[in-house]
């Protein structure tokens, strides 16, 4: 066994592999980590945590309440939850210490709301999620990307972009802090829908899979009490890639696969690309959230759709 300590944390079994394939021990991830800790401590910091840990000989698995061995000095906050029916008590990863705790417990991945903890109702931020028809498809997502970019511009606003760390990339649009969850969320599927309309052959918003045809999927459900994998976060897959931040100008030269616990902290150096390339804080314009509210929630109308496919293949 193979024990040290840092910041008070006692780290343990570090030469071991994460999972069957990862090309990572666990102190890659733990080393990892610790070099970015002042670049993911600030995305994670007072928003309510979920985490995917790999224990040995296990799937991975989500956990969002905190087990009962957390030690008391990590910071956490206790929100209900509408699909389980009961509070969880949610981690926030404020310090060096939560993250290293984190990290020896095998949590290799870290998804964040995008609220904080004291205004739970109101959300910072507006992601669109863009998932690609399959894994060899990022040229695609980047063209999609574009899209995206240009309904924004078109309504008055600018994000940032980053690799989701798996196939997909995730667009982050920062709000004035009086923008409610439901403005958001209307003001996301506009975006969504205008991106759609610039170029229909490329990108769809259609929330049922059989239905996108080979296309990107922007996915706007990503608010309300949703998560996202946050920036600088590794996922669970081999090499452990990393979510990373992009110039709009560099993602024609850039792969998924480029980023990943080993190379990450390299290409980084003293910069935090993410706080760089975040615009400030914006304004969304009545007009475009009307607009989205007169599109229906996708995860709703794709239920009503699955049940109408369901009676007519019954009937």
């Amino acid at each position: 066994m193979d024990d040290s300590t840092r910041d008070g944390v006692s780290l343990t079994n570090l030469d071991q592999q994460l999972f069957d394939g990862a090309g990572a021990t666990k102190r890659d991830l733990v080393d990892y980590l610790d070099a970015v800790r002042d670049r993911i401590i600030p995305v994670l910091r007072d928003r309510p945590l979920s985490v995917i840990r790999v224990l040995r000989g296990q799937a991975p698995f989500m956990q969002k309440n905190l087990p009962k061995y957390t030690p008391e000095w990590v910071a956490r906050t206790s929100l209900w939850a509408e699909a389980s029916k009961r509070q969880v008590s949610y981690a926030l990863c404020n310090d060096r210490r939560t993250l290293l705790w984190f990290a020896n417990q095998r949590a290799i991945e870290y998804h964040v709301t995008l609220v904080r903890a004291e205004r739970w109702d109101r959300p910072t931020h507006l992601v669109l999620d863009l998932d690609p028809p399959n894994a060899d498809a990022f040229a695609v997502v980047v063209g999609a990307a574009r899209l995206v970019r240009e309904a924004l511009a078109g309504a008055g606003l600018a994000g940032a972009v980053k690799t989701s760390g798996a196939k997909g990339m995730h667009i982050f649009v920062p709000v004035e802090a009086e923008t409610t969850m439901e403005e958001a969320a209307a003001a996301t599927r506009a975006i969504a829908a205008r991106a759609e309309r610039l170029d229909p052959a490329l990108a769809t918003t259609a929330y049922i899979r059989e239905d996108r045809e080979g296309k990107v999927f922007l996915d706007s459900t990503r608010a309300g009490g949703a998560t996202v994998a946050s920036a600088y976060s590794p996922r669970a897959r081999p090499g452990l890639p990393v979510s990373f931040p992009v110039p709009w100008e560099e993602l024609d030269n850039v792969s998924p696969a480029d980023f990943t616990v080993r190379t990450a902290t390299g290409l980084l150096g003293e910069r935090d690309p993410w706080a760089e390339l975040m615009p400030e804080p914006q304004r969304l314009s009545p007009e475009l959230v009307e607009e989205g509210r007169a599109i229906p929630v996708a995860r709703v109308a794709a239920m009503h759709e699955g049940k109408r496919r369901a009676r007519a293949r019954r009937g």
